[in-house]
């Protein structure tokens, strides 16, 4: 069995704590190296914590960045949630990561993504009392989202992925499935949803394409300003950006290994109405919605397996402005 490790620096004064968090996708590294960067300056005495306390997480899923994949036995990011009775390997590490989250009041998790595309953060809902995400520190969140450096919020995670789960049920009913296809209602819930269900902030920091060598830095600098945000370490405050927003409508699952996109799609990419996306392995076609619809496409993967998230739609708003 794997161990879980947590390098933690604490002042004196008390202040905010933070969480920060990297691997919780096996392949996704930047944010691993750019914690290492930062423990390093703090062992160094390069930087000091004037008040609060920052836990680094570098490897949150060690068997996954073990293997250099996504997953270890399942995605970590779906379903997180502890329980009594783990089976998987990343119930374990969700029996030890969801109280490490409850120690703290905010949460930055990076990862990064398969297409080509630019670093963007996702941000959680706007306050609300319903009952699939309640929250009441949206305006907080905002202005965090605002200082990471990146040009681009995007929410509505989880009220799409209620509606995909609620359309996969649907279109399985009747039929078995193997354990890679998720009809968990609670499939959409991961580190930054937990969080925010023990009352504290989360933001994901999409640091760009997996391999791009930009994203360490990426995952770096907002670290970096997101400790003088909260102001954990003394620093020039971060420049407070106005961002392009979008809000994720739909989420649209892979059926067949052989679904095919009619292009290289990149996150972002805008589409026109009724526009060919792709074919399904029956030779169907996929469009994008009709009429006065406007929007784009985000999170394409062509390796997506069958009874996976191929690719979402959103629609653009004026949130981050």
């Amino acid at each position: 069995m794997h161990s879980f490790q947590r390098i933690q620096f604490s002042a004196a004064e008390p202040g905010p704590r933070l969480l920060v968090t990297g691997a919780v996708h096996g392949n996704e590294v930047c944010g691993t190296q750019a914690i290492r960067r930062l423990v390093a300056e703090f062992e160094r005495d390069e930087r000091r914590l004037r008040r609060g306390l920052v836990s680094f997480v570098p490897i949150t899923n060690p068997l996954a960045y073990e293997r250099k994949q996504r997953n270890g036995d399942r995605n970590l990011n779906r379903r997180l949630q502890p329980t009594s009775a783990p089976q998987e390997f990343e119930d374990h590490i969700a029996n030890w990561l969801c109280p490490l989250m409850a120690e703290h009041q905010a949460l930055l998790d990076l990862h990064s993504f398969q297409a080509q595309g630019q670093p963007f953060v996702m941000v959680g809902p706007l306050d609300n009392g319903g009952p699939l995400q309640p929250f009441s520190q949206s305006a907080q969140e905002q202005a965090w989202a605002k200082v990471l450096g990146v040009q681009r919020g995007v929410d509505g995670w989880l009220d799409t992925y209620a509606g995909g789960v609620a359309q996969r049920r649907a279109r399985i009913k009747g039929t078995a499935v193997g354990s890679a296809v998720d009809v968990d209602e609670s499939y959409g819930v991961g580190t930054t949803e937990w969080m925010r269900r023990t009352g504290g902030m989360a933001l994901t920091l999409e640091c760009g394409q997996h391999e791009d060598p930009a994203g360490p830095e990426v995952a770096y600098r907002a670290i970096v300003n997101t400790l003088v945000h909260f102001g954990l370490i003394e620093g020039e405050a971060p420049p407070v950006q106005s961002m392009a927003g979008l809000r994720l409508h739909h989420v649209e699952d892979k059926q067949h290994v052989d679904d095919a996109f009619v292009r290289p799609w990149t996150s972002f990419d805008r589409l026109q109405p009724g526009q060919l996306i792709g074919h399904r392995a029956s030779g169907e076609p996929v469009h994008a919605p009709s009429g006065d619809w406007s929007g784009c496409i985000v999170f394409p993967n062509a390796r997506a397996q069958a009874g996976n998230e191929w690719f979402y739609l959103a629609r653009e708003i004026d949130r981050f402005r």
